[in-house]
Order: C-alpha cells, then structure tokens, then sequence
C-alpha cells in the first residue's frame, strides 16, 4: 500500500512539474482548454507565391510556410482561415475543389494537430449560384435545402475521420439579437439552422458540432441565441459548444467582466461549454464605434487612425499585455466550461486587423511579431498558469 502511494504522488508531483516547466501555450494549458490558432493557404503551402481571390485572406508576398512548426509548436488545434469555406470549396454547383483544404488537413494531421472544419454555411464568402436557379431567379426552398444538404454531406464525407468537428452555422444573429435576414434565412426562414445541424450529424454522427457567432460579449445577442438553442437542444440537436469569435479592441469595453456572464449564461441555460474561436485584439484607434466582425464594415483611411506605423510603444504593448493577463484570468476562474481557446491569424504582419475596418493601417493584434517571434505576451500567460498551478 505504501508503495502504491508514493508511485501516485510521485506521478502528480511529475504532472505539475510537467505543467510548471512548460514552455508553450499548449503545454501550459493542457490540463485547461484545447489551444487553437487559424492557418492560411500560404502558412500550409503550395500556393505561396500567388494571391489569392478570396477576400480577407493573409497574403504578405512573403514565405509564410515557416509559421506552420511554430503554430505547432504552441498550439494542438487549428482551423483554416479561407479555404474550407463555401465559395473556395464548392464554387460552382456540382462542382467541389479540396485541394486547399486537403493541403491544409493533411499537412496539420502529419504535425498530430486537430482540426476544426470553418465552415459549412454562412452567409458571406457564400458563391450567388447557391440561391439561384439557371435562370438567375430565386431558388424555392426545397431546392436550398437540397444544396445545403448535398453540399453538408460531401464535405464530411470528404473529410471524415480527418476533421473531428466543424462550425456548422456561422454569423446567422445580428448584434440586437434578431436573426440576420441573409439569403438562407430570406428563403428558409430560421429553419436553415436547425436543418444545417440535422444534416451534419446524419452525415458523421461522430463529429462535434459548433454554433460560431462574433459580439457574443452582448448581452441582447446571447440571450436571443440561447432562447434559439434551448428548445431545438431540448429536441435533441446535437450541438457540443457556442463558439465566441472575440475580435476584440483595446481599452473599448469591458470585455472580461461581459465575456464572463456570457460563459455563464450559455452554460446555465444551454448546458454547453463555450469556446472562443477568432480571437485578436486590435490596438489602433475605433473612432466609429465598430463591433464585432462584420466584413462588409468599411471605413476611411487617414493617418490619425494609423498611428503607430513604424512600431508599437511600450506602453501600449503593456497595457495589451494586461489586457490579455485579465482575460485569462476570467477563463482559469471558468475553466470547466471553456472547450477551446483559439487565436485568429498567426502574426502582425498577416492578420486581418491591419485591413479592417479601415484597410492599409499597421496593427499588432496577434502574439507573434511581423518577424514570428512569439511576444512577451507568451511567456507572461505562460507563467500566470504556472503560478495557478503552484498554489
């Protein structure tokens, strides 16, 4: 019995000095949440050279294949940027090219990395011919629910047994809570989100199956989605997260506390961890008011909104720092409800704030510098576990 007893202490003892001497985020975290980062075309490969027509898309001119071992390195789960998405993978009806995706699947699977498939329906980056007949009219709604179903089916099916879960519905909710009157909800009405889970899990019944929405920091928004959810989950949809996309700006609201009861909501009403998905943290000036991800938000460019062309000052790299400090404080505090915790674009130089809402400015939303050095930020998160995991 003694011997027993200091074999499991011996093994928790090495568990924490594991978890004390990590050195990535992924290690860190491990006992946690599942540590996510997104890839672009030019990160996985074989396109690098060329842009492409994809809209937000992460292109440099530079050779971004070195960021692939240091995404590993950091991080055991990714979702792809662009390439899984509807008009890249299914342009035209009948017709699907995975030869993006497969790329970025394969090359992630061979790094022992899990993917999250992004995403199967949304409303933008969706190709016209998907609600238009051959006349260019108005598809009926049986037509609509046929493509989305075909279209479900052959993407699991293609990707089965690699992808081991997707975000089924993107973006269906406005800010104010209503449902977004995109062309899925104008032909379908709300219907098009339950049968967009039914026909993913027919299709691969093993799979986890995600909700994915930005401004979930409001409360309006969380609770119109939950009053969504709850009835269909109560039905027996089978729905495993809410994802929360987390495009968040520095100094312009009180994002930990709000994200907080937003954590607390979804779990006491739905039951449902939440997951956060695109995060990044803008620190450039929002003189309109802008929230969330809207990609169609665009505004002017002057140099006043661009202020810190040449590098980012000190203290403003601190207080980002304190900001990311606080926020992983608030998901430590809610660990047995947080599934994954996920970064949006790997580095300054090809992340999407430096183009939106205002393109052409110089922003320093990710943790890694234009040169891929991880910044302070790493370690600094780094040791906040390291001291939870001491006490």
């Amino acid at each position: 019995m003694r011997i027993k007893t200091l074999t499991l202490s011996m093994l928790a003892l090495c568990s924490v000095t594991l978890s004390c001497g990590a050195q990535t985020l992924k290690e860190a975290y491990s006992n946690y949440w599942r540590m996510g980062m997104s890839v672009n075309q030019w990160e996985v490969g074989g396109t690098g050279s060329t842009p492409s027509n994809l809209p937000i898309s992460g292109f440099t001119g530079t050779d971004q294949t070195t960021h692939f071992p240091i995404i590993a390195s950091h991080f055991n789960w990714v979702v792809a940027e662009n390439c899984m998405k509807l008009e890249a993978i299914h342009p035209q009806e009948g017709v699907y090219d995975f030869t993006l995706a497969d790329e970025f699947v394969n090359k992630s699977l061979a790094k022992g990395l899990h993917v999250v498939g992004h995403c199967l329906i949304w409303h933008s980056q969706c190709p016209d011919w998907f609600f238009k007949d051959k006349d260019g009219k108005q598809v009926t709604p049986e037509v609509l629910k046929k493509r989305m179903r075909e279209h479900i089916f052959t993407i699991l099916g293609h990707f089965r047994g690699r992808v081991e879960a997707w975000d089924v519905v993107n973006e269906a909710f406005e800010d104010d809570g209503s449902l977004r009157k995109s062309m899925f909800y104008q032909i379908l009405g709300e219907d098009f989100i339950p049968l967009a889970f039914q026909y993913a899990h027919e299709a691969d019944p093993s799979i986890e199956l995600y909700y994915n929405d930005y401004s979930m920091n409001k409360p309006e928004k969380v609770k119109s989605i939950v009053r969504f959810f709850k009835p269909l989950i109560a039905k027996g949809m089978s729905l495993t997260a809410i994802g929360m996309q987390g495009h968040l700006i520095l100094g312009d609201q009180d994002y930990v506390s709000q994200y907080e009861k937003s954590i607390k909501t979804i779990k006491n009403e739905l039951g449902l961890p939440s997951q956060f998905t695109e995060l990044d943290l803008s620190v450039l000036p929002n003189p309109y008011g802008f929230a969330g991800a809207n990609i169609s938000d665009n505004f002017k460019y002057s140099e006043k909104m661009d202020p810190y062309k040449k590098a980012l000052p000190e203290k403003v790299q601190k207080q980002a720092d304190d900001f990311w400090l606080d926020f992983f404080r608030m998901l430590i505090r809610n660990k047995e409800n947080v599934l994954r915790v996920g970064f949006w674009c790997f580095n300054d130089a090809n992340s999407w704030r430096n183009d939106f809402p205002i393109h052409g400015r110089t922003d320093y939303a990710t943790l890694f510098t234009r040169d891929n050095s991880a910044k302070p930020t790493i370690k600094k998160l780094i040791d906040l576990v390291k001291k939870e995991e001491s006490k």
